[in-house]
Protein backbone atom coordinates (compact mmCIF):
# COMPACT_ATOMS: atom_id res chain seq x y z
CA UNK A 1 0.00 0.00 0.00
CA UNK A 2 1.32 3.44 -0.90
CA UNK A 3 0.04 6.79 0.33
CA UNK A 4 0.02 8.97 -2.76
CA UNK A 5 -1.68 12.11 -1.51
CA UNK A 6 -3.09 13.50 1.69
CA UNK A 7 -6.35 15.40 1.31
CA UNK A 8 -7.93 17.85 3.74
CA UNK A 9 -10.41 16.15 6.07
CA UNK A 10 -14.10 16.52 5.30
CA UNK A 11 -16.67 16.84 8.01
CA UNK A 12 -18.72 13.66 8.54
CA UNK A 13 -16.29 11.39 6.67
CA UNK A 14 -14.71 8.46 8.47
CA UNK A 15 -10.90 8.30 8.22
CA UNK A 16 -8.58 6.76 7.19
CA UNK A 17 -10.25 6.15 3.84
CA UNK A 18 -9.07 4.45 0.67
CA UNK A 19 -10.56 6.15 -2.40
CA UNK A 20 -9.16 3.90 -5.14
CA UNK A 21 -6.88 1.06 -6.08
CA UNK A 22 -6.17 -1.74 -8.50
CA UNK A 23 -6.33 -5.48 -8.01
CA UNK A 24 -6.40 -7.70 -4.95
CA UNK A 25 -3.73 -7.74 -2.30
CA UNK A 26 -1.46 -10.80 -2.56
CA UNK A 27 -2.15 -13.48 0.05
CA UNK A 28 -0.12 -13.27 3.26
CA UNK A 29 3.15 -15.25 3.17
CA UNK A 30 2.98 -15.84 -0.59
CA UNK A 31 6.73 -15.37 -0.95
CA UNK A 32 7.15 -11.83 -2.22
CA UNK A 33 6.94 -10.87 -5.87
CA UNK A 34 8.43 -14.14 -7.22
CA UNK A 35 6.13 -16.21 -5.00
CA UNK A 36 3.08 -14.20 -6.05
CA UNK A 37 3.96 -14.73 -9.71
CA UNK A 38 4.25 -18.47 -9.14
CA UNK A 39 1.00 -18.48 -7.14
CA UNK A 40 -0.91 -16.69 -9.96
CA UNK A 41 0.59 -19.03 -12.54
CA UNK A 42 -0.39 -22.08 -10.46
CA UNK A 43 -3.99 -21.09 -9.77
CA UNK A 44 -4.65 -20.08 -13.38
CA UNK A 45 -3.53 -23.45 -14.80
CA UNK A 46 -5.59 -26.47 -13.70
CA UNK A 47 -2.87 -28.78 -15.07
CA UNK A 48 -0.22 -27.25 -12.78
CA UNK A 49 0.77 -29.74 -10.07
CA UNK A 50 0.36 -27.02 -7.41
CA UNK A 51 -3.04 -25.80 -8.66
CA UNK A 52 -5.27 -27.56 -6.12
CA UNK A 53 -2.96 -27.10 -3.13
CA UNK A 54 -2.54 -23.37 -3.85
CA UNK A 55 -6.31 -22.92 -4.08
CA UNK A 56 -6.80 -24.84 -0.83
CA UNK A 57 -4.07 -22.75 0.84
CA UNK A 58 -5.80 -19.51 -0.12
CA UNK A 59 -9.22 -20.72 0.99
CA UNK A 60 -10.69 -22.15 -2.21
CA UNK A 61 -10.65 -19.23 -4.63
CA UNK A 62 -8.66 -16.12 -5.46
CA UNK A 63 -9.50 -13.41 -7.99
CA UNK A 64 -6.44 -11.20 -8.55
CA UNK A 65 -8.62 -8.53 -10.19
CA UNK A 66 -11.01 -8.19 -7.23
CA UNK A 67 -10.89 -5.06 -5.06
CA UNK A 68 -13.58 -3.92 -2.66
CA UNK A 69 -13.08 -0.41 -1.31
CA UNK A 70 -15.68 -1.19 1.37
CA UNK A 71 -13.60 -4.15 2.60
CA UNK A 72 -10.35 -2.16 2.45
CA UNK A 73 -11.89 0.70 4.40
CA UNK A 74 -13.41 -1.63 7.00
CA UNK A 75 -9.93 -3.11 7.58
CA UNK A 76 -8.37 0.37 7.78
CA UNK A 77 -10.95 1.45 10.35
CA UNK A 78 -10.41 -1.69 12.44
CA UNK A 79 -6.66 -1.25 12.31
CA UNK A 80 -6.37 2.52 12.78
CA UNK A 81 -9.29 3.48 15.03
CA UNK A 82 -9.00 6.99 16.42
Amino acid sequence: MVLEKRMPEERGVRYPKCIGGKRACPPEDVGGLPGYGYFLESISDPTNEEHESMLMWVGGAFDPEYLSLDEVNAELWRTFRK
